[in-house]
């Protein structure tokens, strides 16, 4: 049987002359290109020319195209086997700023020619909104309450109407915090070393991790096990709260821990985009990461995964 989950494993002989297409291609999408380098063909979509070169240096061949100019986007139409989508919506949306118009654009122009067997679309976990702590399964009703996570909402309409509308098998992860050491403020040292205060135990919320290697792993399991029209959390096994996620971290580097503030002093001190995300308390059921997209974590927790930078 094929390994999806180890970079050395080998894909079944029909998926060997297959072509995906990233877009999105950041961190994430080059660790995904890096497990696939030599395995199938690695196309990926980028708006900066200057981007051109290490792309290509990398085993990938660049496409020059802006998900906010429809017009350059034709040329994807029929390029690719399969899709992974992992570029974000526009910070502001404008007059309809709940409307994700690159994904919208994006499937237009894959339905152009012959349409992708899979698309895989990056989502957030914010789109539950505030759960208040509770364990949340991909079934739960979404309640986006930024304008951030409406977009999500509505990037995740746009790729079920191209899996209804045209025959594309596709999927949807719902990520949440993604770290690792090696990924540009991949971990909480930054925020450490700057002493940005964290939440009181009695008003502190849950949040959940993924470790960038684990989540290029989900990514690539779905675009071949993907279950039509499925969504899975890409999260791990962690349950912990954000001030005690800080406070482990602290540990490992030999840091201090950062101070505890109650939720009317972080409101006066905080940026509003990091109040965003100490507003949302959820746990992340994983289960169908683990048992239909067979995904074994290489970092189940935190634990080992942030030990890597201690």
């Amino acid at each position: 049987m094929p390994s999806i989950n180890s970079p050395s494993g080998a894909l079944p002989a029909r998926f060997r002359r297959e072509r995906l297409l990233i877009v999105g291609c950041g961190d994430v999408g080059q660790r995904v290109a890096r497990d696939l380098r030599g395995r199938m063909q690695l196309v990926a979509l980028t708006s900066s020319a200057e981007r051109v070169a290490a792309l290509r240096a990398a085993g990938i061949r660049p496409l020059v195209g802006n998900l906010d100019e429809p017009a350059t986007l034709r040329r994807l139409a029929g390029i690719a086997t399969r899709v992974l989508h992992l570029a974000p919506p526009a910070r502001d949306g404008g007059a309809a700023w709940w409307r994700d118009q690159r994904t919208t654009a994006l499937a237009r122009a894959l339905r152009l020619r012959s349409v992708p067997l899979a698309l895989v679309y990056g989502s957030t976990s914010g789109v539950y909104g505030d759960c208040g702590g509770a364990r949340v399964s991909e079934t739960r009703a979404v309640r986006p309450d930024t304008p951030r996570s409406h977009r999500r909402v509505d990037a995740e309409r746009a790729v079920r109407w191209l899996g209804r509308s045209a025959g594309v098998r596709t999927s949807i992860l719902r990520i949440p915090g993604i770290y690792a050491p090696d990924r540009e403020n991949g971990t909480p040292r930054g925020r450490l070393q700057r002493g940005t205060p964290v939440l009181r135990q009695e008003d502190d919320v849950y949040t959940s991790h993924i470790h960038a290697d684990d989540l290029a792993r989900a990514c690539i399991a779905s675009l071949f096990r993907g279950r039509p029209q499925r969504i899975v959390h890409a999260s791990d096994d962690t349950e912990l709260r954000m001030g005690d996620y800080f406070d482990l971290a602290a540990d490992l580097y030999g840091m201090p821990r950062p101070p505890r503030v109650a939720r009317e002093e972080a409101e006066r001190q905080l940026p509003l985009q990091l109040l965003s995300f100490m507003g949302e308390s959820r746990r992340l059921d994983n289960t169908r990461l683990k048992r239909e997209l067979r995904v074994r974590l290489a970092h189940p927790t935190v634990h080992t995964g942030l030990r890597e930078d201690g």
